[in-house]
């Protein structure tokens, strides 16, 4: 009799975790191990107990623990790939960057922007550099920094100071000079070219910039009188201060125009 209803129970218990796998996946994974795993280890050692009988662990003592490692919170490690195009705050085609795993995964390696860096790649990558370097200047083009410089230099506007007081002509040392001290743009002196005439007054000009053997871009150069620093603090304060006063005598010229207006109204 016992033997029947203990077969009959087991028989019961088997054919409803078949029925509902949802149960046994649920099972599974509570489970399975957890990625995000601290690791910690008690602070005060715990005495060892005799054999066959529980540690003897202290209330408050044994509760206290130390933090081993925390996968969490753990700095992950980076992807390195080469990037096949030019991507914004990345870089240009051929260059490695190391990027999180998830971008990589994500957006780099599916929409064809970047490779994994194997040898052949990376040897591709060099000789496509090494050819756009020393091959014919109809075959190479321009790096993305390159082309990063072209587009400040075309909406730039350089001013050189010089001394009224003594005669002067201007030379390409003073002008790239000029641009680093004011632009903070770094121009050799074979990548500039100045104008035929030599320039010895005050006035607009015109230089031609070229970057990287590529491309030649045209800036306007204003030449004007030296100021010092002081003086020029206390000019931009001056003028500052005049702006101040137009812009109080608008407000009050606007502000009795209506009350005149009205009190006209009031005597009609």
């Amino acid at each position: 009799m016992w033997t029947s209803r203990l077969g009959s129970i087991v028989l019961r218990y088997t054919v409803r975790i078949t029925t509902s796998p949802a149960v046994s996946l649920r099972q599974s994974f509570s489970q399975s191990s957890s990625k995000n795993t601290a690791i910690v280890e008690r602070w005060w050692q715990v005495p060892l107990a005799k054999e066959g009988s529980p540690p003897r662990l202290h209330p408050r003592r044994h509760r206290v623990y130390k933090l081993v490692e925390d996968t969490k919170h753990a700095p992950k490690e980076k992807m390195e790939l080469i990037l096949t195009q030019t991507v914004s705050k990345l870089g240009g085609r051929g260059d490695t960057v190391f990027v999180k795993k998830s971008l990589g995964r994500n957006k780099l390696l599916p929409q064809g922007l970047a490779v994994y860096p194997s040898p052949e790649n990376k040897e591709m990558f060099a000789e496509e550099r090494r050819i756009l370097r020393e091959g014919k200047k109809e075959d190479r083009i321009q790096t993305r920094t390159g082309q990063l410089t072209v587009d400040f230099l075309k909406c730039a506007h350089l001013e050189v100071e010089m001394h009224t007081s003594f005669q002067y002509e201007i030379t390409k040392e003073i002008v790239c000079r000029q641009f680093l001290r004011k632009l903070g743009v770094v121009v050799p002196m074979h990548a500039l070219t100045l104008p035929e005439e030599p320039v010895t007054g005050l006035g607009d000009y015109w230089c031609d910039v070229t970057v990287n053997g590529l491309d030649t871009v045209k800036i306007p150069v204003s030449v004007v009188p030296f100021k010092h620093p002081r003086l020029q603090g206390k000019h931009k304060d001056l003028h500052k201060q005049q702006q101040e006063e137009t812009m109080s005598l608008e407000q009050e010229e606007g502000v009795s125009v209506p009350e005149e207006e009205q009190l006209k109204s009031d005597n009609t």
